[in-house]
């Protein structure tokens, strides 16, 4: 499989997307309402958003996705870039998808001036551990999350 493009998602990649990020959510044994995933696209698509979505590319055909949010931070002077979600089909796993969004996401954090790109994962993740440790040794942070209650 040839070296894969990095490129921004476009109006006309949306069924491609949602194919993948139906195969994210599996993954993550997560069903989200039609609405979050209508409203994350719109995000993605929107020039005002600090959301951002990146596609792996290969003779045309869309393996994977990183979408990021660039944000402020307390600790920093500079904007952070979070990459909330990294997914590669599972036919494409190993074959450089991943890194490659990475890696472009680092040149983007020297050209665009933020300080730091992160990411959190599950610990058992091990797959995609193999790969993130090659950037970067997990650091010892543990996450909580408070949701709120339903009504």
């Amino acid at each position: 499989m040839a070296a894969p493009l990095i490129r921004s998602a476009l109006p006309s990649d949306e069924t491609a997307w949602r194919a993948l990020w139906r195969g994210y959510c599996d993954f993550y044994d997560t069903q989200l309402p039609d609405a979050i995933t209508d409203k994350t696209w719109q995000r993605i698509l929107d020039p005002d958003s600090a959301v951002m979505c990146l596609l792996a590319e290969v003779e045309g055909q869309v393996y994977g996705f990183a979408v990021c949010i660039v944000h402020e931070h307390t600790w920093e002077t500079q904007p952070v870039c979070y990459l909330e979600n990294l997914y590669v089909t599972p036919a494409a796993r190993s074959r450089g998808m991943g890194r490659a969004m990475i890696d472009w996401l680092c040149n983007a954090m020297r050209a665009e001036g933020w300080s730091r790109v992160y990411w959190v994962t599950r610990e058992g993740n091990t797959r995609a551990r193999s790969l993130y440790d090659q950037f970067v040794p997990a650091d010892d942070f543990v996450r909580y999350t408070v949701r709120q209650k339903p009504a």
